[in-house]
């Protein structure tokens, strides 16, 4: 059932003041016995207060993968990824097995456009969120999971918004349940930047609906699924342990960057790429030269963002309370990485992306990994 189109909304006249107060948060939603919710992150109370860093464990817990773009850990012992040009979520069961789970209809892949982000929250019904490519637009969906673990397969399938302005390129695709419950998706400009700066499109913009696809009453701009504005093509959500979102972004020629979202702000593509210092627009935290990085999957373990960098083929390393500060790990040893986020036990999920068309695939690409994390001294 289609629920949600494109919202044209008329507030060129909407004063927006950078750094605005963000919704408060609600409790942290409970996962029902169903255990179908992301995997809570257990980490030590003393690793918890320290900069993590890969201990130089790593394990592939699976290869011979397409074009990996989405990683989730679930509750159940399972983990889901996403195909991106081929439309399929496979599972990773609690013993290691790698089996398919289904095809997402309606996905048209092409360029950096397919099956992108893939999200779960228990809501008493286990359901699957994803964003994808179709045939005429970037949209969100949210499809009925069905059977047990080591045998789930997909059900019905229900859009919550569609319209989301699609181009070969700059689609985005990054979706992340926060704190208070809302769906965060990433949009990117579809190659077209004055999008980024029109309140009124969809595009370039990080969007915030309810589980069911409707827009919260306390969204920045009335009416508006539009939580922030002036993004380029940011691939990268998580929220750390007091509820701050931060978002990873692919600039364009100069920098990429790190962003400490806030409800209503506006990050000034295409007017600024990486720290401006123009009043009004809302600088990032770090940047990096888009060839040290062209981040996309960005996680949270414990008090460290971590990032996945394609063009740079590295792992980011930012501690929270210095963010300004950035450590690199497995320069060129795992060629391009898509996405990095908490896995079970204080470990660290990573999914390469060497089968994508600007990679270089080596025998087992692409691989979703493994890595051990220990307190950095």
């Amino acid at each position: 059932m289609h629920r949600h189109t494109a919202v044209i909304v008329g507030l060129a006249s909407v004063l927006v003041v950078a750094g605005c107060t963000p919704p408060s948060n609600a409790p942290t939603p409970v996962a029902s016995p169903s255990g179908f919710a992301d995997s809570p992150t257990p980490v030590s109370s003393s690793a918890s207060l320290a900069s993590l860093a890969p201990s130089g464990v790593t394990e592939t817990l699976a290869s011979g993968i397409t074009t990996p773009w989405s990683v989730i850990a679930l509750a159940t012992g399972s983990m889901l990824f996403s195909e991106r040009d081929t439309g399929r979520v496979l599972e990773l069961t609690a013993d290691g097995q790698t089996r398919l789970v289904g095809v997402v209809p309606g996905v048209v892949p092409g360029g950096e456009g397919g099956l992108l982000g893939i999200a779960a929250r228990d809501a008493g019904t286990p359901y699957l969120y994803a964003f994808f490519t179709a045939a005429t637009d970037n949209r969100i969906v949210r499809i009925e999971v069905t059977g047990a673990p080591g045998s789930y397969e997909l059900g019905d399938l229900e859009v919550l918004l569609s319209g989301i302005p699609k181009a070969r390129n700059h689609n985005g695709g990054r979706l992340a349940f926060g704190p208070d419950g809302m769906l965060f998706a990433t949009a990117g400009d579809a190659q077209q930047t004055a999008r980024s700066q029109d309140l009124g499109s969809l595009a370039g913009k990080i969007l915030r609906m309810t589980p069911e696809g409707n827009i919260p009453a306390d969204n920045p701009f009335a009416g508006s699924y539009v939580y922030s504005y002036g993004h380029r093509n940011p691939q990268g959500l998580a929220f750390d342990s007091t509820g701050q979102l931060w978002a990873s972004e692919l600039g364009q020629n100069t920098w990429d960057e790190l962003n400490r979202i806030e409800a209503g702000a506006n990050y000034g593509w295409p007017l600024i790429e990486g720290v401006g210092g123009r009043e009004g627009y809302v600088d990032p935290v770090q940047q990096w030269p888009t060839s040290e990085a062209s981040p996309s999957g960005l996680g949270v373990v414990g008090d460290t963002l971590f990032m996945a960098s394609l063009r740079g083929k590295r792992l980011w390393a930012i501690d929270i309370a210095e963010p300004g500060v950035s450590t690199a790990y497995f320069v060129g040893e795992l060629g391009r990485i898509r996405d990095a986020v908490a896995g079970p036990d204080g470990t660290l999920l990573l999914l390469t992306s060497n089968t994508d068309v600007n990679g270089v695939p080596g025998p087992t690409d692409d691989r979703l990994l493994q890595v051990t994390l220990a307190p950095r001294d």
